[in-house]
């Protein structure tokens, strides 16, 4: 399985790519994908990185891993194929986002323009079996995914970094905090929504402190 990325991270992830871990994990994925159903589709498993490049990454949004179900995942955290149902966790977050910046959230559940404009839409795990949540955890997606977190950390300035959730916070340690700005609440899952996703605003936090350090807002709608 080639790894489709693009340029703009692939000079920075080449050494990543080489180490065995790495070599390992890209043969326990083409063997999952030649023998069961695994979301999302080969060519989106690297999506997140083709949609925003390292350049224009601004902002990161970090999920756990592709949905499950069907003809869902597509390689974006959070997002959905522009004509499947809203997902649970999605629909809160446009119930936030309508409440935080009082505008009307996307028509759909595809966030590929959120993407576009800079939103790293990264999971910490890359592909799923489906029906089987957590299925490809801890066999060397964490430890790519977190050469990602600390490559933007330790090479960019004023990125802001989303972390929903226990999980996503555990992330937070790679961050340097001093040059970058880390938004945490809970969960958008219905299970966690309100014990403080609610209200957490982490829309307009964003856009205000982007235009605090001269770099555009994003769009959210």
């Amino acid at each position: 399985m080639e790894v489709k990325i693009s340029d703009s991270w692939k000079k920075h992830l080449s050494t990543e790519f080489e180490k065995p871990y790495f070599k390992d994990l890209i043969e326990f994925v083409k063997s999952e994908y030649s023998t069961k159903k695994i979301h999302p589709p080969g060519p989106y498993i690297f999506r997140a990185f083709n949609e925003c490049s390292f350049e224009d990454c601004r902002v990161v949004i970090l999920g756990q891993d592709p949905y499950h179900s069907p003809n869902t995942a597509m390689g974006l955290s959070f997002s959905v194929k522009s004509d499947n149902k809203l997902p649970p966790s999605l629909q809160n977050i446009y119930k936030e986002l309508k409440d935080d910046l009082k505008i009307d959230p996307p028509a759909n559940g595809d966030l590929s323009s959120w993407a576009k404009q800079g939103v790293l839409l990264l999971n910490s795990v890359l592909t799923v079996e489906q029906g089987k949540p957590g299925s490809h955890a801890k066999k060397g997606w964490e430890t790519f995914t977190d050469s990602v977190i600390k490559l933007i950390s330790d090479k960019k300035e004023n990125v802001v970094f989303i972390l929903w959730g226990a999980y996503a916070q555990k992330r937070g340690e790679l961050i340097d905090r001093n040059k970058h700005l880390v938004i945490e609440s809970a969960h958008p899952s219905p299970f966690s929504v309100l014990r403080g996703f609610y209200g957490s605003k982490p829309f307009s936090k964003t856009n205000a402190y982007l235009k605090e350090h001269g770099e555009k807002e994003i769009k959210w709608n």
